[in-house]
């Protein structure tokens, strides 16, 4: 498993959970901060995992990544 795909595999996975976040805080009527904030890591890695592989990621790779770090998890 390659580090970059552990940080965009991960970094995605904080977007998802920042999205339902953000909206329950709109639905309240509450500043989503901490939700933005957490996008805003999400982002930095995403950038961070595509910066520092090689060649960088196309979209097709991206599920392979994904399933490369859970793979490298269950083994």
């Amino acid at each position: 498993m390659v580090q970059a795909d552990l940080i965009l595999t991960l970094g995605l996975l904080l977007a998802a959970l920042a999205i339902p976040a953000g909206v329950a805080a709109w639905a309240d009527r509450r500043p989503p901060r901490a939700a933005m904030l957490t996008l805003l890591i999400a982002g930095g890695m995403v950038v961070y995992a595509e910066r520092t592989k090689p060649g960088g990621y196309r979209l097709a790779d991206v599920p392979v990544a994904i399933y490369a770090v859970i793979g490298s998890i269950i083994r």
